[in-house]
């Protein structure tokens, strides 16, 4: 493992404290608390932001309600809505350097990954919906009887938006672009941990003419702010993407209040699978990728590898010194390749199940502690010899640690593979075509990648089974989430 110097001079220069956005204003918030936000790479200030919390999501929820019923957005044509999308998606790429370094430095990615992969991920997603704004269509139905049918597809409403700090820039593009699409007015409540990008693409909105109330940003904490979004009797849709006892609260508060419609992405333990027929080099390159990307901090990351026991030693042996290769240290250093985790508390957290699998009797063949490094740091590591029963091999982990765990048969391995509450996503690495599409049958996944790992498009569905979630994301399903269908029956008497 290499240790880079710490060079902050990239970093950007000290910012304003921010304010929320509601119905078109910058302002503080009604309790005039604010919370810091800090540079997980050094642990220092990089500003104050202003704390929302019921009262403020009361007034955010007010004006995206006026907003949707009364406002220019309810008269606004589709095909104007999806030219205010692509106008966004313009300024993102205009400012897609700055918003690289504010995703790093409030993040702690490297910025090359913010850079190469969440900015052109993020600007591809605002595109692809502003092109589908005006394609949302119903259905003429033949019916018995002298009666026209047809179904209208229409915005479901006021929708409430959480999301989470590993992908901030991405998941707020996931979430607003098929909202605004569909003729949806939002509340958008980003991480506590991560709110500097989400507001200022809330400015870029404003920018690029979104009227007023359409979009609403109000930073906070989930017992605040969250509970506040998803328990009030106005919001008629929520959003969430995050952990698993988090959604199920969600799902609780959703029903005890209006019922209104949910849709959940949330954690993960996904199957990553290499038979000895595989390509070994690329299924090396995958399931590196797979698990270290974003320091592991991933939902759909390949945390449980299993590998065939035929060429499970020599795996081990490289992937090995593949993590050793990893390069730590200051994140907008180009050369860096892991940066920290999130907070001190998720270190500790990642931390923790790395002790857990030494005490359970996992061989650990590198890494397991916190290099000497300002910030939240976890040493890439690497763990052979781990049980189906581990915890390590059990629970979402979050952070750089890999698992790997030998099998014998396909048979074994996909009823080891679907031994999880999880179901997001699950790869296979096999010359066999005939095996990659047994696998992809058999695996209980949303998502099944076939000698590739993280392979995402705008166009492509993603979202999980079982306690993964609930609903698609991305593409034409994630229309569904935002859309109310309406019959219409017309007599021709």
């Amino acid at each position: 493992m290499n240790v880079t110097p710490s060079n902050l001079s990239a970093r950007p220069a000290k910012m304003a404290d921010q304010l929320m956005l509601i119905d078109g204003k910058w302002r503080e918030s009604v309790s005039g608390k604010s919370f810091t936000t800090h540079d997980p790479a050094t642990n220092q200030t990089i500003c104050q932001i202003t704390e929302g919390d019921a009262a403020d999501v009361d007034l955010a929820v007010a004006a995206a309600r006026r907003a949707f019923d009364s406002g220019p957005w309810s008269r606004m044509s589709a095909a104007e809505r999806g030219r205010l999308l692509y106008k966004l998606s313009d300024l993102i790429e205009k400012h897609q350097e700055e918003l690289a370094a504010l995703e790093t430095l409030d993040n702690g990615k490297p910025l090359k990954d913010s850079l190469a992969a969440d900015l052109p991920l993020t600007i591809k997603c605002y595109r692809y919906y502003a092109g589908y704004a005006d394609k949302i269509v119903g259905r003429t139905i033949p019916v018995e009887g002298n009666y026209s049918c047809f179904t209208r597809h229409e915005p479901v409403g006021v929708v409430g938006q959480i999301i989470p700090w590993n992908f901030p820039l991405l998941m707020q593009a996931w979430k607003w672009g098929p909202a605004l699409a569909s003729g949806c007015t939002v509340v958008l409540k980003p991480a506590e941990q991560t709110p500097l990008s989400a507001l200022r693409v809330a400015r870029l909105a404003q920018e690029a003419g979104f009227p007023d109330g359409v979009v609403n940003v109000v930073p906070g904490f989930g017992p605040t702010a969250g509970a506040a979004l998803t328990r009030h009797m106005d919001v008629d849709k929520i959003a969430f993407t995050g952990e698993t006892t988090t959604g199920q609260l969600i799902m609780e508060a959703a029903a005890r209040s209006n019922l209104k419609r949910v849709s959940l992405e949330l954690g993960g333990k996904s199957p990553n699978i290499v038979f000895a027929d595989a390509d070994i080099d690329a299924a090396i390159d995958g399931a590196y990728f797979g698990l270290f990307f974003n320091q592991g901090q991933c939902c759909c990351a390949g945390s449980r590898l299993f590998v065939e026991e035929k060429i499970h030693d020599e795996f081990v042996q490289r992937l090995v010194e593949r993590a050793k290769s990893q390069k730590l240290g200051d994140p907008f250093d180009l050369a860096t390749t892991q940066g920290p985790q999130i907070t001190r508390e998720q270190q500790e957290r990642v931390l923790g199940y790395i002790d857990a699998g030494r005490k359970e009797g996992a061989t650990i063949h590198c890494g397991g502690g916190r290099p000497n490094l300002p910030g939240y740091y976890v040493e890439p590591t690497v763990f052979s010899g781990v049980r189906d029963d581990m915890r390590i091999a059990r629970e979402e982990i979050f952070g750089p640690v890999m698992n790997i765990l030998p099998f014998k048969t396909i048979d074994e391995v996909i009823e080891r593979g679907n031994r999880s509450q999880f179901g997001l996503a699950a790869a296979v690495w096999t010359r066999d075509i005939r095996k990659a599409n047994r696998m992809a049958r058999s695996l209980r996944a949303g998502t099944v990648w076939i000698n590739c790992y993280d392979v995402f498009d705008a166009a492509a569905p993603f979202g999980g089974y079982k306690m993964s979630g609930i609903g698609r994301e991305l593409g034409e399903y994630a229309l569904q989430l935002y859309t109310e269908v309406k019959t219409v029956y017309i007599s021709e008497d």
